[in-house]
């Protein structure tokens, strides 16, 4: 009965994995088809017609912008360039949040470094106002020097984060697990250049130099692919409709499973599947992830 369970699970997981795809390519758009900016205004300059901005940080303030609309599932991309030379105490995001107590987020945080040193990038989901699920990679490329786009894929089924086309972490809906998965709450897209030295470079060791402000972020592309929502919203009205929704995105394929295996081996520096002081017990959903 047991091997009869298992061999019907495996048929089951080949099925989908024959059936899985990868994104569709994003859309470049100008930056005020889908956004608009957060605060402080003048810290963001606008190139090529507004095709491209650039975030500044001074010593004053950073700066910000966000979607116009809301959504509920959905692919969204956004290429960047980091912020170059001695970025410590910097840190440059891109993320999804919804805006009550209980909130979702989906979050790249880039975190700044002394000169010579690797960006680190930084993942997290919170679910319900729960985070603490922090994975940390080095990246194999020198974001400084030209764009490289990040993408977060989001349905029913799974969370995927992207650089280019590599899947860099996989966050699966674990409901049945008692893992609570955003699904109810739509969420704006936020991008960022902030001063957080207290703990972003060497966990707070390493302080911002001002000398070298003004930090520039760069970014382009600005898709999104989403369905937008009122912020009350509890459900996506063309649920089952868009690509992102489809069977084929309810898993990675074979390759894509195995380009993640690829990244978690050679970059993965820190992984709170894998934290025994902080988590005695495996969270549930790392086995799911393949995490463990």
């Amino acid at each position: 009965m047991g091997s009869s369970l298992w061999t019907c699970l495996i048929l089951l997981s080949l099925a989908s994995a024959s059936f899985a795809a990868n994104p569709r390519a994003p859309i470049d758009v100008p930056f005020g088809r889908n956004y608009v900016p957060t605060w402080a205004f003048d810290h963001i300059k606008y190139l090529n017609g507004g095709s491209e901005i650039q975030l500044h940080l001074d010593k004053y303030t950073g700066t910000g912008f966000q979607s116009k609309g809301s959504y509920l599932f959905g692919h969204f991309s956004m290429y960047i360039k980091l912020v170059a030379g001695d970025s410590a105490g910097t840190v440059t995001a891109f993320y999804l949040s919804s805006t009550n107590s209980e909130h979702d987020e989906i979050d790249f945080e880039f975190l700044g470094n002394r000169t010579g040193q690797p960006y680190i990038l930084q993942t997290n989901v919170f679910t319900g106002g729960k985070g603490d699920r922090e994975q940390r990679i080095y990246l194999w490329f020198d974001p400084t020097r030209e764009y490289h786009r990040y993408s977060v894929l989001w349905n029913m089924y799974q969370i995927v984060f992207y650089v280019d086309d590599y899947p860099i972490r996989v966050f699966k809906n674990s409901n049945d697990l008692g893992v609570k998965f955003p699904f109810n709450q739509p969420m704006k897209i936020y991008n960022s250049l902030w001063n957080a030295d207290d703990w972003a470079t060497r966990g707070g060791l390493e302080k911002t130099d001002w000398s070298k402000a003004p930090f520039i972020a760069s970014y382009k592309g600005f898709h999104i692919d989403g369905c937008e929502a009122s912020v009350n919203a509890k459900f996506c009205d063309t649920q089952g409709k868009r690509w992102w929704d489809q069977p084929e995105f309810r898993d990675l394929d074979a390759a894509q499973w195995q380009k993640l295996s690829w990244v978690r081996q050679k970059y993965t520096i820190y992984n709170y599947c894998a934290d025994r002081k902080r988590y005695p017990q495996v969270s549930p959903e790392c086995a799911r992830d393949r995490d463990i």
